[in-house]
């Protein structure tokens, strides 16, 4: 029972490492001062909100993991609040420094107009779901931050997805045109959303007589 309590935390560690892996490069490149190139000179140009982007992130989603940690929550019953303290500016600042990087760096052509709205459409809701989710257990509606929370961290873990939604192309050594680019961007947000909201619903459905409801753990 504990191996499979804690299967859903690990696995949400294990697929946020391939965004931390990248931010950890591209944090090293800045530091290091890499040979400028096409690929990193916005980088060069503005390094803060990218780096407090991926410091930002990086807290977020592998603290935000332990949040769905049931048998850490039952032995430390007081961690879930404190990483909640944590979590909330750390997603917010992921949130917001990612929709300042999409205004204020230059778009590269294989992203154009698309994604870059993609990135403040689901930016601005990240952000969004983890003020709702604070105001909501401000007020003391656990069910609503549980929601609101497990929303901002499926956006927030979107990166990791969108590795995936990219295979396709890796696997044929291609590169993706605009609109291919545009598709699996979305479909990692999307995918998330979907993932999060099965088990937002299945938490609300009704204990069968004798069994416990199954409840996922709030990130914040």
């Amino acid at each position: 029972m504990t191996i499979r309590a804690r299967l859903v935390p690990y696995s949400l560690i294990a697929l946020s490492l391939i965004p931390v892996v990248a931010g950890a490069f591209r944090v090293t490149e800045l530091a290091a001062g890499a040979p400028i190139d096409d690929g990193n000179a916005r980088f060069f140009a503005d390094p803060v909100p990218v780096v407090l982007h991926i410091v930002g992130a990086t807290v977020y989603c592998l603290v935000g993991a332990f949040q769905f940690d049931a048998v850490l929550r039952r032995r430390r019953p007081g961690w879930h609040r404190i990483a909640g303290r944590v979590l909330v500016p750390c997603g917010l600042v992921a949130a917001l420094s990612g929709v300042w990087m999409a205004v204020a760096y230059d778009v590269p052509p294989i992203d154009g107009l698309g994604v870059m709205l993609l990135r403040l459409v689901f930016g601005s809701a990240m952000a969004l779901s983890i003020v709702l989710g604070f105001l909501a257990v401000r007020r003391r509606d656990f069910t609503a931050h549980r929601a609101w929370m497990m929303r901002g961290y499926a956006i927030g873990l979107a990166a990791g997805t969108q590795a995936f939604t990219h295979v396709p192309w890796l696997l044929t050594g291609n590169t993706p045109d605009m609109l291919g680019r545009f598709a699996a961007m979305a479909a990692g947000w999307l995918i998330n959303l979907a993932v999060a909201e099965w088990f937002i619903r299945r938490s609300r459905r009704p204990a069968r007589t004798g069994t416990a409801a199954p409840t996922p753990v709030p990130v914040g």
